[in-house]
């Protein structure tokens, strides 16, 4: 059973010791003149790419968060939690690549149509299709080269954009496989200093259903993919607050 694990990292070491559950705070404000000011998004929503982020960088910098409790709103950790939570939305790229796989008329299953759209470069290949054949190929070389894979985790079927918060980021650090069953070792900031997250699923058929498992009582993912990371120095975080 081939199994491979980026070097050095664990969640129950290299994690944040806190959840993803922060107070209500704006992400960003910006002064109105003298009379007002504009709140964009809010930290109780989650910052799970932020932390994702943040951990993966820490880790590329030969650092670990420690078990410093959560960062208060203002301070230069938060600041760099919630700055590193808009890189991770890639300039609009990954909340449109949410809301294609979370359209109601992308089918789970692969057709005739969906195959040849795909051949022509259109992407309206199923969630199947897109986790077994596009996504899960890129993930393994990911960490076959010993580097974490952030992963954009869909967890709703809809129209509607509002429901984009519902969806969830991760990182990948490790995959067991076993014949054409797959499963993913995952650090994710709702399950702090968890070794024990894991997302598997069968790679058979990428022309039928696959319905990815889900270790932990949250909700389950309907797929998956590999999300875009640029490393960054974790300056507030290289001496004690």
């Amino acid at each position: 059973m081939p199994s491979v694990r980026v070097p050095g990292f664990m969640p129950s070491t290299s994690g944040f010791v806190f959840p993803n559950a922060w107070p209500s705070n704006p992400i960003r404000q910006f002064r109105l003149g003298n009379v007002a000011s504009l709140n964009i998004g809010d930290a109780a929503n989650g910052l799970c790419g932020g932390m994702s982020f943040s951990v993966a960088d820490l880790h590329r910098a030969g650092l670990t968060p420690g078990t410093q409790p959560m960062p208060p709103a203002g301070s230069e950790r938060y600041r760099y939690i919630v700055d590193r939570q808009i890189d991770s939305f890639a300039n609009g790229w990954l909340p449109l690549r949410f809301y294609q796989l979370m359209s109601p008329t992308r089918s789970d299953r692969e057709s005739a149509l969906a195959e040849f759209l795909g051949r022509v470069g259109l992407d309206r290949h199923s969630r199947t299709w897109t986790m077994v054949r596009i996504e899960w190929p890129q993930i393994r070389a990911t960490l076959d080269a010993g580097r974490l894979a952030m992963l954009g985790l869909v967890r709703v079927v809809g129209a509607d954009p509002m429901q984009l918060s519902l969806n969830h980021q991760v990182i990948a650090y490790g995959y067991d496989t076993d014949g054409t069953t797959v499963t993913l070792q995952v650090c994710d900031p709702n399950w702090p200093r968890d070794d024990g997250v894991k997302l598997g699923f069968d790679t058979a058929d990428p022309k039928g259903i696959v319905q990815p498992t889900w270790s932990r009582s949250d909700t389950r993912p309907v797929c998956f993919f590999l999300a875009p990371y640029e490393p960054n120095d974790p300056v507030p975080f290289r001496t004690t607050p």
